[in-house]
């Protein structure tokens, strides 16, 4: 039997998936245009190669595993970002920049590594459903705001963010994206005055 290097199996196997995972995340960073085998996954988790198996059959489910674990931390992310804001304005802007600093930061290189490689994994209810969960708390503070049509304001709103993530892919800067968005938003907070 194998060493364990953790009080119980169970905690050994969530640390070994764990590290593979995380593992997996690494490799989609460092190579985005490169599906990672399962060997190489392994290796990079300190694992033997044939270990792999025991966590998952395939580099499919390796991969929408991976899918599986992003969404949930980048949900958290935005949660804490918007609740570190009292205003709601406030927050529909943490909403924002909370996304596009992901995008900076690589996250959004991930998933579109991950939607080319898996495709699949991106098309079933719960990827579905995860990925509307992201948008709650956006829905919550546009409702709290008053909007009378919350999920069409979320609707533009996301489409600054997408716009954003292309602008940033492509090489413009993070700072210059968001303070550009600040000012529509000013813009829009100076024409509700009038």
């Amino acid at each position: 039997m194998p060493k364990i290097s953790a009080a119980t199996v169970v905690e050994h196997r969530a640390a070994q998936r764990r590290a593979l995972l995380d593992a997996a995340r690494e490799y989609l960073a460092e190579t985005p245009d490169r599906a990672p085998s399962l060997g190489d996954v392994a290796v990079r988790a300190g694992l033997a190669r044939t270990s792999i198996y025991h966590y998952f059959g395939s580099r499919d489910d390796l991969l929408r595993a991976v899918v599986e674990d992003m969404f949930p931390r980048w949900s958290a992310r935005i949660v804490a970002a918007m609740s570190a804001v009292a205003e709601p304005a406030e927050r529909v802007l943490a909403y924002i920049e909370v996304n596009l600093q992901l995008v900076a930061d690589g996250e959004h290189a991930i998933v579109g590594a991950l939607a080319t490689f898996t495709p699949q994994a991106f098309t079933n209810e719960r990827m579905h459903a995860m990925h509307e969960e992201l948008v709650l708390p956006l829905l919550d503070a546009l409702r709290e705001q008053g909007r009378p049509d919350p999920e069409l304001t979320a609707e533009f709103i996301n489409a600054l963010v997408y716009k954003g993530t292309e602008l940033i892919e492509a090489g413009r800067s993070l700072d210059e994206v968001l303070g550009t968005i600040r000012n529509l938003a000013a813009l829009g907070s100076e024409r509700t005055a009038l």
